[in-house]
C-alpha cells in the first residue's frame, strides 16, 4: 500500500506576545499558518501576525556548493564508512555536522534518495551540477566491488587535488588581473576629474604647453567625451568574448591553443594539463576502470581542448592494440618525463602508481611556477603604477616647473 506524500514545510515569520506580556518575534518551520499558530499557541506565544518568509529578490538566498565543498564531504563519507558506519547513518552523521546550508539540503536529498533503496550512484546523477560522469562512474565502480569506501577516499583525494590545482591557478591569474584593474580604474579617475582641473590652469598661462602634457590633456579630452562608449565597447566585448568561446568550438580551440603560448602563464596552463592528466587516469585506472574508458574521461577533465582531442586520439590508437607511452610520444604534445614514466608503469604493471608520482610532480611544478610569478609580479606591477599615475603627475607639473623656471 502507497503511503501518502509528506506535506512540503514552508519557513513563517511571525510576531506576538509571551506569556509575561514581552513582545518576541523569530521564524519557525510549519506547513501552514494555522498549524504555526497552533504551534506558538502551545508555547504559550499570541500571535498578531504569522506570513510565509518572502524569497529573496535576486537568487535563492543561498550560498552556493562549490566544488570543494562536494571535496568535504566526499571526505567526510569516506571517513565514516571506513569507521564501519552503515551509509544511511553516514549521511545522517555528515549533513549534522556542515554548516553550509546548500550542502546540508543536497546530502539529505541524496540521503532520502539512497534510504528509498535507490542507489548511491544513482542518487547521484539526479544531481549533475554537483556530480559529473567521473564521480558518478567511480562510486559506481565502488558499488559493484562492495570497495565503496576505498572509491570514496581516491575520490576525495582527486577532487581535492583538482581543486587545489584550480586554486593556485586562479591565484597565478586572478592578482595580475585585479592590479591592471586597478590601475586603469585610477588612471581613469585621473584623466577625468584630476587633469581637467590642471588644463584650466594652464588655459592661463599664455605659453606653450610641453608635447607630453598636451598628449594627456588630449587623453583627457578624449575619455571624457567617449567614456561611455569605452564602458559599454569593454563590457560587450567582454560578453561577446565569452558567448564566442562558449558557442563556437572553433574560437573555443584557438583561446585554448593561444593560450598556452602565454609567457609564463601558458607555461603554468600546461603544467596544471599534464598533472590533471596523471591525477584522473591515475585515480580511475586504480578503480578498477578499463584502459579505453579512463581515457575518455580524462579527455573532460584535461581542462583544454587541444589536449581533449589529443586523449581522444590516443583513446582510439589504444583500442587498435597500441600501447599508451607510443600513443602519447606520437602526439608530441606531453613530456618525455610523463611518456618515460607511463612506459614503466605499462612495463610494470602499476600504471596508476607512475601515473600518481607523475601527478604529484607537476602539481608541484605549478605551485612552485605560482609562487615564482608571484613573486615576479609584485615589483613589476608597482613599477607599472609608478609609471602610469607618476606618468600623468609629471605632464601636469611639467608646465608649472617649466613656468618656474622662466620667472
Amino acid at each position: 500500500m502507497a503511503t501518502a506524500a509528506t506535506p512540503k514545510s514552508d519557513i513563517f515569520v511571525y510576531k506576538g506576545v509571551d506569556k509575561k506580556g514581552n513582545k518576541v518575534s523569530g521564524e519557525v518551520k510549519g506547513q501552514s499558518s494555522a498549524l504555526v499558530r497552533a504551534q506558538l499557541m502551545k508555547q504559550g506565544i499570541r500571535t498578531s501576525g504569522v506570513r510565509k518568509k518572502p524569497k529573496p529578490l535576486f537568487g535563492s538566498g543561498k550560498k552556493a556548493v562549490k566544488p570543494m565543498d562536494i571535496a568535504v564531504f566526499t571526505r567526510q563519507m569516506a571517513t565514516m564508512m571506513k569507521a564501519g558506519v552503515p551509509l544511511v547513518q553516514s549521511f545522517d552523521i555528515v549533513a549534522d555536522g556542515l554548516d553550509h546550508p546548500g550542502l546540508r539540503d543536497l546530502v539529505l536529498k541524496i540521503r532520502e534518495d539512497v534510504a528509498a533503496g535507490g542507489g548511491f550512484a544513482p542518487s547521484l546523477r539526479k544531481h549533475p551540477r554537483y556530480f559529473d560522469d567521473l564521480f558518478c562512474n567511480l562510486v559506481e565502480s565502488g558499488e559493484q566491488s562492495g570497495a565503496l569506501e576505498t572509491m570514496l577516499d581516491r575520490i576525495a583525494t582527486y577532487k581535492e587535488k583538482t581543486e587545489q590545482l584550480k586554486a593556485k591557478i586562479k591565484k597565478a591569474l586572478t592578482y595580475p588581473i585585479a592590479v591592471v584593474v586597478v590601475a586603469v580604474v585610477v588612471t581613469g579617475i585621473l584623466l577625468v576629474k584630476v587633469v581637467p582641473t590642471f588644463a584650466e590652469t594652464f588655459s592661463s598661462f599664455g605659453a606653450d604647453l610641453p608635447a607630453f602634457t598636451l598628449f594627456v590633456l588630449n587623453l583627457s579630452e578624449a575619455v571624457q567625451k567617449w567614456w561611455v562608449t569605452i564602458l559599454v565597447s569593454t563590457i560587450a566585448a567582454f560578453f561577446a568574448f565569452r558567448e564566442a568561446k562558449l558557442r563556437s568550438q572553433a574560437f573555443a580551440t584557438a583561446v585554448d591553443r593561444y593560450s598556452l603560448k602565454i609567457p609564463v602563464v601558458g607555461e603554468i596552463i600546461y603544467l596544471s594539463v599534464m598533472a590533471r592528466f596523471g591525477r584522473t587516469l591515475s585515480t580511475t585506472f586504480a578503480a578498477g576502470v578499463p584502459l579505453i574508458d579512463a581515457l575518455s574521461s580524462v579527455a573532460g577533465a584535461a581542462g583544454n581542448r587541444i589536449y581533449s582531442k589529443a586523449i581522444l586520439r590516443i583513446r582510439e590508437e589504444v583500442s587498435t592494440g597500441i600501447q599508451l607511452n607510443h600513443s602519447l610520444k606520437a602526439t608530441g604534445l606531453f613530456p618525455p618525463l610523463l611518456v618515460q614514466m607511463t612506459a614503466i608503469g605499462e612495463e610494470s604493471g602499476a600504471l596508476d602508481e607512475m601515473l600518481d608520482k607523475v601527478a604529484m610532480f607537476y602539481e608541484e611544478a605549478v605551485d612552485n611556477m605560482v609562487d615564482n610569478l608571484t613573486s615576479l609580479l609584485e615589483p613589476m606591477i608597482m613599477a607599472v603604477l609608478g609609471v602610469l599615475v607618476g606618468g600623468l603627475m609629471i605632464a601636469m607639473y611639467m608646465p608649472i616647473f617649466q613656468l618656474g623656471a622662466v620667472v
